[in-house]
């Protein structure tokens, strides 16, 4: 039941900020910039004559530019980057699977050295037998021990 609740606070947070909250903060700004700073001046009266092509000519310029806004903060900017190392390092569940992914590449490099070894019926030595019987002890203590919040 808390689970459930935290989630669903989640889940409200998420709509709002991202749904609601930005719809009514686009539609405040643009009826305030208008109605207190258009309306009444008559050179950009003569641009806009009424609300509604205002919001038709914002609209028009104003999306374009926010859509390249956001292509830039997240393909062309440190800022991004920073965030997402940031989510990484203070999100116990990325953490995990970042460490996982470290464990087991070696691992897999290990096994398919061993299996391209074994399918041209060669045999393993001694040492790679020992070796990988080592890695395996290694991984069963690993997942003996490994926890979300464990960041060995």
């Amino acid at each position: 039941m808390r689970r459930l609740i935290f989630r669903a606070w989640f889940y409200f947070r998420q709509g709002w900020s991202t749904y609601f909250a930005f719809i009514v903060a686009a539609l405040n700004t643009m009826v305030t910039t208008y109605y207190l700073a258009i309306k009444d001046v008559p050179s950009l009266k003569t641009i806009f004559p009424s609300f509604m092509s205002y919001l038709v000519i914002l609209t028009a310029i104003g999306v374009p530019v926010l859509v390249a806004a956001g292509y830039l903060h997240y393909k062309k900017s440190q800022a991004f980057k920073a965030e997402a190392d940031i989510n990484m390092e203070a999100n116990p569940h990325f953490r995990r699977m970042l460490l996982n992914t470290e464990m087991f590449f070696p691992m897999y490099m290990r096994l398919t050295e061993m299996l391209l070894k074994l399918s041209k019926t060669e045999k393993l030595t001694e040492q790679e037998i020992e070796d990988l019987s080592t890695f395996q002890k290694e991984l069963k203590e690993y997942m003996k021990n490994r926890t979300i919040k464990e960041s060995k």
